[in-house]
C-alpha cells in the first residue's frame, strides 16, 4: 500500500473514530494523524499562505476539533513534519499542499507516533475489504498471522473494527461477509456485473434501465431511483454501496440524488484524489448555479470557461449568489469569497479541487440533472457518499433485504485471494 492510499484509510478510519465515544482513546494514532493531515488540508492553498492565528482557531472548529485541547497537539504534529511554522503571534505559515500530499503527510504523521498493531491492522483490513467482500473467518485467520495478534486479541479488534465502521457486516451471524463503502470504486464493471447476475430477471431488467439513465444523465434524483428500482432493491444496493447518494441541503431542506461510485472517478484515484470530498461539493455547488439560481441572484452560464478562469488563478464574480451558494465551501478554503459593492466575488484557493469539477463536469459524470429537482434557495451544505450511506443505514435498514444483500456481496468475491 503506498503512502496516499495508507494515508487515505487514515483519513476514512478518522472519520469514523471522531463519531465514536471511545474511538480516539482506543485508536489515538489513527485520530491524531486524520485530524493534523485534515487541518493541514483545510488551512493549506495550493501555494504557500499565512492565516492568522483567529482564523486557524475557526478552522479547527470547522473540523470539529477543540481549539483548547486538540488544535495545539495537531500544529505540533504539523510543525514537526515542517509544513507549516507558527509565528510568535499565533500565525500559521502553511506550504502549498495538495490532497496527495496531505495524506502522505497522514501516513507519514501514523508511522512517527508508534502505532499499535491492531492500527496496522486496521488500515490492512479497509484496503482488503474495499477489494472483494471478505469472512470474516478468513479476515480473522489473515489479520492473526499477518500482524501477530493472538485469536482473542483478533476477535477484539475485528468486534471493534465493525462497531467503529471501519468495515461493515452483512448481518449473517454463521458466516458474516466483511465489506466497506469503498467496495465500488475500484474494477466497477465487473463488480457490477457480478451484481447484474446475482439479482432476479426482474431486478435485472430494472438496474439495467437506471443504469442506463444514469450513464445518460449523470445522477438521478431519488424519488426517480425509487420508482425505477423499488424501495428494497435500491436499499440494498445503496447499503452495498453499488452507488452513491449526495446530499445537498439548502433552506427547503435535504436534497438527494444517486450517482454511480466512479461519476467523480474517472480521471482520479477513487481513494486519493478526493478523500475530503471537497471536488463533490463544488461540482454540487455549481451545478445549482447552472439549473436553479435565477439571472436576478446570479445564475451559471459556461461553467467550463469559469472553472478554468479560477484554475488560472483568477476572480469570477461579483454577484449576490457566490456569497450564499459557497459557504460550505468556504469554510473548508476551498474558496475565498471577496464582499463588494456590487455583490460577491471568489478565487479558488485549492487549484487541484477546481481541476478535478472541471474534468467531472466535462465527462458528463456530475450531477447536472438532478440539480434541477431542488427547491430555488441557496446552497447550505453538501453531505457525501459515505455519510449518506452510513446514516441511511443507521435509519432505515430494511430486514427483507438482508439476506438479498449477502447474495450480492457473496457474487463480487472474486475468489482466488482473500
Amino acid at each position: 500500500m503506498d503512502k496516499s492510499t495508507r494515508g487515505a484509510w487514515i483519513i476514512h478510519h478518522g472519520r469514523k473514530i471522531s463519531s465514536n465515544v471511545n474511538g480516539a482513546a482506543e485508536y489515538c494514532t489513527i485520530d491524531i494523524a486524520a485530524k493534523s493531515a485534515s487541518l493541514l488540508a483545510r488551512m493549506a492553498e495550493s501555494s504557500e499562505t499565512v492565516l492568522d492565528a483567529e482564523t486557524v482557531n475557526v478552522l479547527a472548529r470547522v473540523g470539529g476539533l477543540n481549539p483548547k485541547t486538540e488544535l495545539s497537539a495537531c500544529l505540533g504534529q504539523l510543525e514537526s513534519q515542517k509544513v507549516i511554522e507558527i509565528s510568535a503571534d499565533g500565525s500559521v505559515a502553511v506550504l502549498g499542499v495538495t490532497t496527495r500530499s496531505a495524506l502522505v503527510h497522514a501516513s507519514d504523521l501514523f508511522d512517527k507516533n508508534s502505532p499499535e498493531s491492531f492500527e496496522k491492522a486496521s488500515l490492512d483490513l479497509g484496503e482488503r475489504v474495499s477489494v472483494s467482500p471478505i469472512s470474516l473467518k478468513v479476515v480473522a485467520e489473515y489479520i492473526g498471522d499477518t500482524h501477530k495478534l493472538t485469536k482473542s486479541d483478533t476477535s477484539d479488534f475485528l468486534s471493534q473494527a465493525t462497531e467503529l465502521g471501519f468495515v461493515d457486516v452483512d448481518g449473517d451471524k454463521e458466516d458474516p461477509l466483511l465489506f466497506n463503502g469503498n467496495l465500488f470504486r475500484r474494477d466497477t464493471v465487473n463488480k457490477t456485473k457480478k451484481v447484474m447476475d446475482s439479482l432476479s430477471p426482474q431486478e435485472q431488467r430494472a438496474l439495467q434501465d437506471f443504469d442506463g439513465q444514469l450513464k445518460s444523465k449523470g445522477a438521478v434524483h431519488i424519488g426517480r431511483a425509487e420508482e425505477i428500482l423499488g424501495i428494497i432493491l435500491l436499499s440494498k444496493l445503496r447499503a452495498a454501496a453499488v452507488f452513491d447518494e449526495n446530499i445537498v441541503s439548502n433552506e427547503a431542506g435535504d436534497h438527494s440524488f444517486i450517482t454511480s461510485p466512479g461519476a467523480f472517478h474517472k480521471f482520479t484515484d477513487p481513494l486519493q484524489d478526493d478523500a475530503f470530498d471537497h471536488a463533490k461539493s463544488l461540482v454540487s455547488a455549481l451545478c445549482y448555479g447552472m439549473h436553479m439560481s435565477s439571472p436576478v441572484r446570479g445564475n451559471i452560464w459556461g461553467v467550463n470557461l469559469i472553472l478554468e478562469k479560477l484554475i488560472r488563478g483568477g476572480t469570477v464574480g461579483p454577484v449576490q449568489a457566490i456569497g450564499k451558494d459557497y459557504r460550505a465551501l468556504e469554510l473548508e478554503r476551498v474558496v475565498q469569497i471577496i464582499p463588494g459593492a456590487l455583490g460577491y466575488s471568489m478565487r479558488l484557493l485549492k487549484r487541484e479541487v477546481g481541476e478535478i469539477a472541471l474534468q467531472v463536469l466535462q465527462s458528463g459524470g456530475g450531477p447536472e440533472t438532478a440539480m434541477i429537482f431542488m427547491p430555488g434557495a441557496q446552497v447550505t451544505g453538501y453531505t457525501g457518499p459515505e455519510a449518506a450511506r452510513i446514516s441511511f443505514k443507521k435509519k432505515k435498514e430494511l430486514q427483507p433485504s438482508r439476506k438479498q444483500m449477502r447474495t450480492l456481496l457473496s457474487s463480487v468475491r472474486s475468489g482466488g485471494g482473500l
